[in-house]
């Protein structure tokens, strides 16, 4: 990476979704290629290496595979298949929940959001790999098959970018949505889930589970408000997934530092959670160059899988 000064990023309008995404899709796509090279092996699991299903023995088949369990519990001979790049499926878990509707910098961690997600399939659909999304806005779900191509990709996040935004009150359920993902059980691939993991820990579970089955991707998007607050007098904030409201006098030091000091014990609660999944954990902010810190996260998986795959 050079030390020019970056790009200026688009600017995010949901309201123009088609237009938004093709000039996303650029801007990604120029600066992703232009930084890293390869099959960018820190995001999806490497050719052939990864463990995929067992199925039933073939004369012909490589012995060496022999899936002895399996074949112990069923009394039939049975063989581990691996999952090659080419073979990858990814499932994109989206939180739209009111909560992201929320911004006080370069964007909203809506839209933020969103170009994670154009990051993580632009990364991951070459070579034949499909792609599947299921999205929640807290009271609708949407489920989007997984498929390949990049006319499919393009249509994926067209359809995402155009799910409405909830009414106020409105609570969002991620512990849900990955059970959706979780039940019934799909081919191993790559799991991303983007979303501000605030409200109910009750995602940390059924996160777990697809971590039996899946490499696992955790987008957390941060918007600076959230750690902090402006010493900015007499303020009303409003719970955007509940409705209620609460005056607070942000002129109190006192009650900033109480305030930042709970925002960093939730923020490291949540990333002990992740951590337990079995997740890689990339913080996107809303006042932050989030393509530098995709960047950054995507050559720091690479080291880190190749180191592995050396030892």
């Amino acid at each position: 990476m050079n030390d020019a000064a970056p790009a200026q990023l688009p600017t995010l309008d949901t309201a123009g979704a088609e237009p938004l995404l093709r000039r996303l899709e650029l801007t990604v796509r120029n600066k992703l290629d232009g930084l890293l090279q390869g099959n960018y092996l820190g995001l999806v699991p490497g050719a052939g290496s990864e463990a995929g299903d067992s199925r039933l023995y073939f004369p012909g088949d490589d012995v060496r595979r022999m899936d002895w369990p399996v074949t112990a519990r069923t009394l039939v001979p049975h063989v581990r298949q691996t999952i090659a790049d080419r073979e990858l499926e990814t499932w994109v878990v989206m939180d739209l929940s009111p909560s992201l509707d929320f911004g006080t910098a370069r964007t909203e961690k809506r839209e933020l959001a969103l170009a994670a997600l154009t990051a993580v399939v632009h990364l991951t659909v070459r070579g034949g790999n499909r792609v599947g999304a299921v999205v929640s806005n807290g009271p609708q779900t949407l489920r989007i098959p997984a498929r390949g191509g990049t006319a499919h990709a393009r249509h994926l996040m067209d359809r995402i970018a155009a799910v409405p935004r909830a009414e106020e009150g409105q609570r969002g359920d991620l512990g849900k949505l990955l059970e959706q993902l979780r039940r019934p059980p799909r081919r191993r691939g790559l799991v991303a889930v983007v979303s501000d993991f605030l409200g109910d820990a009750d995602w940390e579970r059924p996160l777990r589970g697809l971590s039996e089955r899946h490499q696992l991707l955790a987008v957390e998007v941060i918007d600076p408000r959230e750690l902090e607050l402006p010493a900015a007098g007499l303020v009303t904030f409003v719970d955007p997934e509940s409705g209620d409201q609460i005056e607070v006098q942000t002129s109190s030091a006192d009650l900033r530092r109480r305030y930042a000091d709970a925002a960093t014990k939730q923020r490291a609660e949540i990333a002990t959670m992740l951590r337990h999944a079995g997740a890689g954990h990339l913080q996107l902010r809303t006042d932050r160059d989030w393509l530098t810190d995709i960047v950054k996260f995507v050559i720091a998986r690479r080291k880190t899988l190749g180191a592995g795959v050396t030892r």
